[in-house]
């Protein structure tokens, strides 16, 4: 039989955290998946099938049995292929489910969701407000977590025994999501309720790339000391937050981006604890292609969006369109006055962009729908403000949201000052040098197929870490 793949972590979150680097480096190097470099094992690897964490059922639904249970989940929250199981067979549906019906039909008790910036569903435009609300098909209470509240509240979490995340990723520290994780971490480890994340891959996976968040530019598009592309899904995120002190408990507070690469010691130590359960994607690798089957939000609908989206995001923080309110949202840059491309496509509110910019106006646009993209692409930022400096137009609107973007103010002074792509990328080097040492112990998947294990699937481990000098 295969070997199972749930890496389950036990941390100290509760009145305090307690954490050894070198014992984690140690449990780490100890269950690194042998590389297997037999050809024919590799082409094995190859052809087993990508499987989410939330498709691994019997990893982690003993976790969940006569337990409440609140889910953290949107739209992107579904299984391809596993399904809710009919009432009288065993056999469960083909059709893509979403995990809080699949979960209700195994008779687990959901007692409540949470939902992240878009809403439960997905249809909310960015930037807008969720209220709570409750979800007609199942009667269940939808507490927001994107608006006034973006942090679980004692209320709600007051009926909750354990909390699951399932939530689709892309990958970019300005896509809010991670910033809800981090909450509901927090919250979690405060009202000492344990934590199961549901593991995805990370679309963008392949790429570590921009530059590191400052301390002064933290802010819900930004909460970490990480670059802009990080390379990480969210489950080893909640891994590296979570041993990395970053988050605040009743004892201690959570450090500043300032403090987030100093050494850890902490002298405290209580009895009770909370646990992070990281379910993984099995047969996954970061070089791997990932179709998402469901858009992680309205503006995203394409995977040229997605891999478009780390590099046309910072358009946000400028006079240029990205394509709201268009058919290619993140797929083009555009504006009225400058001609920034070929082709005329006309800006209109939609349900996706209810107020975009230069709404009812034809955009002047180059389309990159085909382009090939990998990372982040400076010339194109340095390119439309040559354009618009030529013409006397301002480029920058919205300096300081450009900067929370970016998490530090140097990017846009570099391209005021007319520095060459290659100048602002060796400026990142030494930044991605020491978040890749970062990041290390906390990652769980290789980086290529021919370092998968030849099961596609890591041991079951079950870890607690302490302090050497905790009292």
């Amino acid at each position: 039989m295969p070997i199972k793949s749930l890496l389950t972590f036990v941390l100290l979150l509760s009145a305090a955290i307690t954490f050894s680097m070198p014992g984690y480096a140690q449990a780490a190097t100890n269950t690194k998946a042998t590389v297997n470099t037999k050809a024919h094992e590799r082409a094995d690897v190859a052809e087993r099938r990508l499987q989410v964490g939330a498709a691994q059922f019997d990893e982690y639904l003993p976790l969940l049995e006569g337990k409440r249970v609140t889910l953290v989940v949107n739209q992107s929250s579904i299984i391809e292929g596993s399904g809710v199981k009919s009432s009288v067979s065993s056999k469960s549906s083909s059709e893509p489910t979403h995990l809080v019906d699949a979960l209700l039909s195994r008779d687990i008790n959901v007692v409540s969701i949470m939902s992240p910036e878009h809403g439960f569903r997905g249809k909310a435009g960015a930037g807008e407000k969720i209220d709570n609300d409750v979800d007609a098909k199942t009667g269940l209470p939808i507490h927001s977590l994107y608006g006034k509240t973006k942090k679980p509240t004692d209320d709600m979490l007051a009926n909750t025994d354990i909390l699951v995340f399932d939530i689709q990723d892309v990958g970019v520290r300005f896509y809010t999501y991670l910033s809800t994780l981090h909450y509901v971490l927090e919250a979690a480890a405060q009202a000492h309720i344990p934590v199961v994340v549901l593991d995805r891959p990370n679309p963008n996976g392949a790429f570590t790339d921009g530059p590191i968040l400052q301390p002064d530019y933290t802010s819900f598009v930004g909460m970490h000391a990480i670059p802009v592309l990080h390379g990480m899904t969210l489950g080893e995120l909640a891994l590296l937050i979570v041993g990395e002190q970053w988050i605040a408990t009743d004892a201690i507070d959570a450090k500043q981006p300032a403090q987030q690469h100093q050494s850890k010691s902490l002298a405290h130590q209580t009895k009770q604890q909370a646990l992070l359960t990281v379910i993984p994607v099995a047969n996954y690798h970061k070089q791997m292609p990932y179709s998402l089957p469901v858009a992680p939000s309205p503006n995203l609908p394409t995977d040229a969006a997605i891999a478009l989206y780390p590099t046309l995001c910072f358009f946000e923080g400028t006079d240029v369109s990205v394509g709201r309110g268009t058919p290619l949202p993140f797929q083009l840059i555009g504006h009225p006055v400058v001609a920034l491309g070929d082709e005329s496509i006309d800006v209109a509110a939609n349900q996706a962009a209810p107020s975009p910019k230069h709404n009812n106006t034809a955009l002047k646009t180059s389309l990159f729908v085909d382009a090939p993209f990998s990372g982040i692409d400076v010339e194109i930022l340095l390119s439309a403000y040559a354009q618009f400096k030529e013409e006397g137009i301002t480029f920058f609107t919205r300096p300081d949201f450009f900067d929370k973007l970016a998490g530090t103010d140097s990017l846009r002074q570099a391209i005021i000052a007319g520095k060459t792509s290659n100048q602002i990328q060796a400026s990142w080097a030494e930044g991605l040098a020491t978040f890749k040492q970062l990041r290390a112990p906390y990652l769980l998947y290789p980086f290529t197929a021919s370092e998968l294990p030849s099961e596609g699937k890591g041991s079951v481990v079950n870890r607690k870490f302490q302090s050497d000098d905790a009292q």
